[in-house]
């Protein structure tokens, strides 16, 4: 097993090294945060031992940013912050487990063992692009063609669901129940007048429209031919 132990107490770091090198692991250690996301993202692991509270980037961003990059590798944070809250702080940002100092190394070592079983995780999708359109879905920020689109959430939600089905045509109904957790029809022209806004912000300004309305069908966005 190769493992990326991000660590900056300096004695921890030196007994988990010794002690994971008994049992036949490879170790790589870094005491701060930025050399650690640069070894996650750029050098292949089985597990990465995270501290949450380190120098330079602390692990809760080190471990978004590295899965926002699309890092897949099971992360077990390593720290003595051990509130309900923060646990669940951990577990939100991306880790996969959460062991508390003191520890033992015995469950430590387990629990490294029962991550490296687990199946690997699916990249996280982390944006959507339709010709020179894109959204970020980690920032939430829509651009065309590098201008950035200033949408409200509810066009931004809006806009994702059609990015998502782009090339398919979505109904009314679909619209209501997924952009809007509307399980009935409030006869209202609440769709018809966001996809009018969302069509000003994206469509107004550029030579080509995306967003097209399929008469008695429902919407449609498409690349052009």
């Amino acid at each position: 097993m190769k493992v990326l132990l991000i660590e900056d107490d300096a004695e921890t770091a030196a007994y988990l090294v010794a002690a994971l090198s008994e049992q036949g692991h490879v170790i790589d250690q870094t005491d701060n945060g930025r050399d650690g996301l640069f070894l996650a993202a750029g050098q292949t692991y089985d597990v990465l031992v995270v501290d949450r509270m380190l120098p330079g980037l602390d692990g809760l961003n080190l471990i978004k940013t590295a899965r926002g990059a699309g890092v897949a590798t099971p992360v077990l944070f390593l720290t003595a912050l051990g509130g309900i809250d923060d646990r669940v702080e951990g577990l939100e940002a991306g880790a996969d487990d959460y062991l508390v100092k003191p520890f033992a190394f015995a469950e430590l070592n387990a629990r490294l063992n029962a991550l490296i079983r687990r199946p690997a995780i699916a990249l996280v999708e982390t944006s959507l692009r339709v010709a020179d359109l894109e959204i970020d879905l980690l920032q939430r920020r829509a651009t065309r063609g590098g201008q950035e689109l200033d949408l409200q959430p509810r066009e931004f939600k809006l806009l994702e669901y059609l990015m998502r089905h782009a090339g398919r045509v979505v109904t009314r109904t679909m619209l209501l129940e997924q952009v809007w957790d509307f399980h009935f029809d409030p006869k209202t022209n609440i769709v018809e007048t966001h996809i009018s806004r969302l069509r000003s912000k994206v469509d107004r300004a550029f030579e080509t429209e995306l967003i097209h309305t399929i008469r008695g069908s429902g919407y449609l966005l498409r690349a052009p031919e």
